[in-house]
């Protein structure tokens, strides 16, 4: 498709983190339905973020949004700093002079986290943990603080909130303290602006992908390749139910492009369950439903990946 005659065209959308990952992945399909992305972050080709990962830039993620079919325009923010993320909304007003879809993606504070989660709240480093906090939860406030008004003038504005987990999941605690508070308080962020959205015709939802191979999920944690994914699953059983990050691009390009989104308000939703809904695929053609996976992985049972693709 292409910004013609894509589902998405004449739509304008700011991905706020898609230097990488889900991110990323998100602004190239929405892309590739026709849409013009704003995407942003704070790794560029001259400047690379604390995570210390310099091998995908937000330049590049707008490269490949153009060459998807849409345009990708990226601009280095760091939403933490308020004046920034004002400049970025100001940008596409004076350049669109409206916001059709905000995806809410900044996180980068993986290497914050111990992996396997270890110690109690007291144990952990204090300073680590409030990082956490700033980059996964007080970006998402500033951001939607400063884009919603001008998404809210149209009617029909959607806000997608992104987590690790759905509302089931994380009903459960995830054994970090900080963690667990950074990938519920996006749950309750989409609860909250769907009741504060609605008058305005607008629509709020939280978005989880299931087991997201990822750049740095594959070449750091499972030293694997996209090609070769399948080794990883000795390392972890439920690696086997992983899925691209074009997965949950998919999930979100067909909630922006659904003329019924509102149906969803306020809704914890998966890559998994909307694929059931929407038709999409992975990749490979499946549809890998990972959380229903995992829940009967961790329950003792021994699922077989391909009943859950």
């Amino acid at each position: 498709m292409d910004q013609e005659n894509g589902p998405l065209s004449g739509k304008i959308i700011l991905v706020a983190g898609a230097t990488r990952g889900a991110g990323r992945a998100m602004a190239v399909e929405l892309g590739a339905a026709g849409a013009t992305v704003y995407v942003t972050g704070r790794t560029t080709r001259s400047s690379v973020s604390e995570i210390g990962r310099a091998t995908e830039t937000i330049e590049e993620t707008a490269e490949l949004v153009t060459a998807a079919g849409g345009e990708g325009i990226a601009v280095p923010t760091d939403h933490l700093e308020r004046d920034q993320v004002q400049a970025l909304v100001d940008r596409i007003d004076r350049e669109q002079g409206r916001l059709d879809v905000l995806v809410n993606d900044v996180w980068g504070a993986d290497h914050l986290v111990d992996h396997p989660f270890t110690g109690k709240m007291w144990e952990q480093n204090l300073d680590d943990g409030l990082r956490m906090l700033e980059l996964g939860v007080r970006t998402h406030i500033i951001t939607s603080h400063c884009a919603l008004p001008l998404l809210i003038r149209r009617p029909g504005g959607l806000v997608v909130e992104v987590t690790d987990g759905t509302a089931e999941s994380n009903a459960k605690y995830r054994e970090h303290f900080f963690y667990d508070l950074a990938k519920y308080a996006p749950l309750r962020m989409a609860l909250a602006l769907g009741e504060e959205l609605r008058d305005a015709g607008g629509t709020a939802v939280a978005i989880t992908p299931g087991f997201l191979r990822s750049e740095a999920m594959l070449d750091t944690y499972f030293k694997v390749t996209e090609e070769n994914w399948r080794a990883g699953i000795e390392q972890d059983p439920a690696f086997a139910i992983s899925e691209s990050p074009a997965f949950v691009g998919r999930a979100v390009a067909a909630l922006a492009a659904d003329p019924d989104v509102a149906r969803w308000n306020g809704q914890s939703l998966s890559s998994g369950g909307l694929a059931k809904v929407y038709g999409f695929t992975d990749t490979d053609g499946s549809r890998p439903d990972a959380w229903p996976f995992i829940t009967a992985l961790l329950a003792g049972e021994k699922p077989d990946a391909a009943d859950y693709r």
